[in-house]
């Protein structure tokens, strides 16, 4: 029977005995080297036999060293050997002692420095051992069996026992004195400025720490607060700034007078260009381009408020910049303005060359090479083209009207806005599906009989007359001219003059095939460009039976006759005139 009241009998132990079944201290012992419960000796595993030459500081500081050594405590008490059952358990008589002394003292002995079990390396110094009495065989008991023992862990005052650092707790942050609620906490992360250098802050670790002394510090972030409102006061006052200008320009596009200058202009002159059909919206737009006028609803308002404003034509117009809509109005309706080419009924090709070489301020001749070289390029249709023997095929495509002309265009394009007008009125008419009726092959033959009307021809009146003797002369049946037209104006066009006295002999003698006293029918081509007039006439001509007519006083009047009888009397008045 030992102190315990047990005996090393075969009687087991009891369920509530507080040693019943553990086994560990026989396994701690095997561990630090002491006899084992396993037949007296130590079991061994792999890991341990490459430790033993190594003290084993976690159970006291023995050493493995020499086996099982006796330890000592405080006293120098030697501690007994341990004992074991018929069962190899081993049961220890001071087994509550020694797990007070191992709270109390165990933490003191800290191994040395380079000495570990698992990586818990303490200080550089150790902590002091003390032998036990080997004379006190519970030198390591501090109680009795079921004595209390003070815990100097427990208070509140007292530090934690020691831990490995893989197990330590980290250190509890301070109370804090101030609240800063941040994006977690309930603050708009806005005034946390939480997008600002969040990024930045996770990345540098020194900018994180010292960002954490002074939220700890107990400072309030009033800076983050302050360009917060700073930033909302500058974006409200912005969108109030902004309602209020862009309420003023709606007040003023509604209801405000539209920017306008004064006066006549600054004396500044600059040329603008009206293209057809254009109205007030594209005028104005044109005239604030080029810096005549400073708004477009200004001039809209003053050509509505002007009864002749919608009158004003397409051109070229000679203006002063800087004017007001007003005068801009005034002088647009004046001819004095108007920088146009006006092409005359009746002009010969040759002339119109001449006025535009002098508009565009190009060498004298450069229209006309641009005409015969590139007249295939400039819009002349299909019936217009590949007849026999026309000294220019552009005649009677340079229609007469207004056009823009002036400094720094080029002829072909002033030649291509002719013959585009010419198209347009040509077809407007239909030119090339009334030919037929008229008897004539072509509208080309159409276009060459109303030059003759518009060369021989002074009056409306004279004009449908003259269209007659045209196709009476033409016809097969005519034998008072042979179907010869006998007509000055073609001789003249070859001849390039305009003579009204010409000899018979000069006039019978030239073979040119525009000398329709020469030949018979109609000239190759028209010999001038015919207004709208003349080409109203030539398909509209009289039915009376005219086939003669003379200028009798040379100039503006034409008179008409039936019979060959009747043209004497009439050519006896022009040389009375003309004093021949």
């Amino acid at each position: 029977m030992t102190e315990y009241g047990r005996g090393p009998g075969s009687e087991p132990w009891h369920p509530e005995d507080p040693l019943y079944g553990d086994g560990g201290w026989g396994g701690q012992q095997a561990h630090t080297g002491q006899q084992s419960p396993y037949g007296g000796q130590p079991q061994q595993y792999p890991e341990q036999q490459a430790q033993q030459q190594y003290a084993d500081w976690s159970n006291g500081g023995q050493s493995s060293y020499g086996g099982g050594q006796p330890s000592y405590d405080q006293y120098g008490h030697q501690h007994p050997e341990p004992q074991y059952d018929q069962y190899g358990n081993q049961y220890d008589q001071h087994q509550y002692g020694q797990q007070q002394y191992d709270q109390q003292y165990a933490p003191q002995a800290q191994p040395q420095q380079g000495y570990d079990d698992g990586g818990w390396v303490g200080g550089s110094q150790p902590q002091a051992h003390y032998p036990a009495d080997p004379s006190d065989p519970y030198g390591q008991q501090t109680g009795g069996y079921g004595a209390e023992q003070p815990d100097l862990y427990g208070t509140p005052e007292a530090y934690p026992p020691p831990e490995p650092p893989t197990r330590r707790r980290a250190e509890p942050e301070p109370q804090r004195t101030d609240w800063d609620p941040g994006p977690d906490e309930g603050e708009h992360a806005f005034f946390a400025g939480g997008g600002d250098d969040g990024d930045d802050d996770a990345a540098d670790d020194g900018r994180g720490d010292r960002g954490d002394r002074r939220t700890r510090g107990g400072k309030p972030k009033k800076r983050r607060s302050g360009c917060a409102c700073l930033v909302v006061c500058l974006v409200l006052g912005g969108g109030v700034a902004g309602i209020g200008y862009f309420g003023y320009q709606f007040y003023q596009d509604r209801f405000g007078a539209a920017p306008d200058f004064a006066g006549d202009g600054n004396g500044e002159q600059v040329t603008v260009t009206i293209p057809k059909g254009a109205g007030g919206s594209t005028i104005g737009q044109e005239l604030k381009r080029q810096g005549v006028v400073k708004s477009v609803d200004a001039f809209i308002a003053a050509q509505q408020s002007n009864p002749r404003g919608k009158s004003i034509q397409d051109g070229v117009y000679t203006l002063q910049k800087e004017m007001s809509a007003e005068s801009a109005v005034e002088l647009l309706l004046s001819p004095k303005s108007r920088s146009n080419l006006i092409i005359a009924e009746g002009r010969r090709n040759a002339a119109v060359y001449e006025l535009i070489d002098k508009r565009l301020g190009v060498k004298a001749g450069t229209t006309a090479e641009v005409a015969k070289s590139e007249y295939k390029n400039l819009g002349l249709p299909e019936w217009a083209l590949n007849h026999k023997n026309v000294k220019d095929p552009l005649e009677g495509f340079l229609y007469p009207s207004s056009y823009s002309a002036a400094k720094g265009q080029k002829p072909e394009d002033v030649l291509k806005q002719m013959v585009a007008r010419a198209n347009e009125q040509y077809e407007k008419i239909g030119l090339e599906e009334k030919a037929e009726g008229l008897g004539l092959e072509g509208p080309w033959e159409l276009l060459t009989a109303a030059s003759l009307v518009q060369a021989e021809g002074k009056t409306h009146e004279d004009f449908r007359k003259m269209a007659e003797v045209i196709y009476n002369r033409l016809k097969e049946s005519n034998t008072e001219t042979n179907q010869k037209l006998q007509f000055d104006s073609t001789f003249n066009y070859l001849m390039k003059q305009s003579k009204i006295h010409i000899s018979e002999s000069e006039i019978n003698s030239n073979p040119d095939p525009y000398n329709t006293y020469y030949h018979r029918g109609l000239p190759p081509g028209p010999i001038g460009n015919p207004g709208a007039e003349a080409l109203q006439a030539a398909l509209n001509p009289t039915d009376d039976g005219w086939i003669y007519f003379v200028a009798t006083d040379g100039v503006e009047k034409t008179e008409f006759a039936k019979t060959h009888d009747e043209f004497l009397k009439l050519k006896e008045k022009f040389d009375a005139a003309s004093g021949n």
